[in-house]
């Protein structure tokens, strides 16, 4: 029988970023904390997911070093460039590893990482951090990859913080690796949706829970904050919370300050008034 497989998260921290100039208190542009996981066994790990910048990427690298296992696949949640462009950088220094997403969010990586607005937007953010020419990861057909005789499932969860979202559960130690389908003690991002959209983003949280995992790491997290399952239901009252309010206050600050008086607690305030004011256009 196989060892139990293990799980380490790595978070690197909020950061500065260049951006618009603020229009209130906690508009200063700001990265959110984000997350890598390693599921490793006694010799083999997988990489889920690789921050952004060339100096995140190597602290990365170096972590995973530590382990002293052969990574043999780098696993991507979703399309979104935070969560792939790192990659050149650690191929490099895991050139074993297969670099790998499910279709959809393959096709997402592909277009931003070749749609001129959407390249200008990651390179005006992380000026001289990131690829010019980012390698993208290869569509994986299958639902699942193993790792020492045990199967880790790609689940196609959908929306997220942006649709065709995946999720990697690790049924073994009943784990999910939730992208940025969970939010952990971070403002989460609704820029890319509506009310309607919102609410299939907690229809995929209901699914989630229905895996009934001990362990949830969620793309956007606190630093050490723990990977635990009721994160699922306090990205649904977040989300519940933003549509109500949204629909509510009529002002970009209205939704602002409300939202934060009832989440105040949550990391980078910065990503309300990113979504309060997709929220206010949406209207217009």
């Amino acid at each position: 029988m196989s060892n139990p497989l293990s799980l380490d998260v790595y978070v690197t921290p909020m950061r500065p970023v260049v951006g618009a100039p603020a229009q209130g208190p906690g508009d200063e542009p700001v990265w959110s904390p984000m997350s890598s996981t390693l599921i490793h066994g006694e010799h083999d790990a997988i990489l889920v997911d690789t921050l952004v910048t060339f100096d995140q990427a190597n602290v990365l690298a170096d972590w995973v070093d530590g382990f002293g296992k052969k990574v043999i696949a780098i696993l991507i949640a979703h399309g979104h460039s935070d969560h792939w462009i790192g990659l050149q950088r650690l191929l490099q220094r895991f050139p074993c590893a297969k670099a790998l997403a499910r279709q959809a969010p393959q096709q997402r990586a592909q277009f931003e990482a070749t749609d001129p607005k959407t390249k200008k937007y990651w390179q005006s953010t992380f000026p001289g951090e990131i690829p010019d020419d980012p390698t993208v990861p290869a569509p994986l057909m299958e639902g699942g990859i193993d790792i020492e005789e045990q199967r880790l499932e790609f689940i196609d969860i959908g929306q997220g913080d942006t649709e065709h979202s995946t999720v990697i559960h690790v049924p073994s130690i009943a784990a999910v690796v939730a992208g940025d389908v969970v939010y952990n003690q971070v403002h989460m991002l609704t820029v890319e949706t509506d009310e309607r959209s919102r609410q299939a983003w907690m229809h995929s949280l209901d699914r989630i829970a229905a895996l009934q995992p001990r362990i949830v790491v969620a793309g956007h997290k606190r630093v050490n904050a723990p990977d635990t399952p009721d994160n699922i239901g306090a990205s649904k009252r977040y989300l519940a919370d933003f549509t109500r309010i949204a629909a509510e206050r009529k002002t970009v600050e209205g939704i602002v300050n409300a939202m934060l008086a009832l989440h105040g607690d949550r990391d980078n305030p910065y990503v309300v008034w990113l979504s309060a004011r997709r929220a206010v256009a949406r209207r217009g």
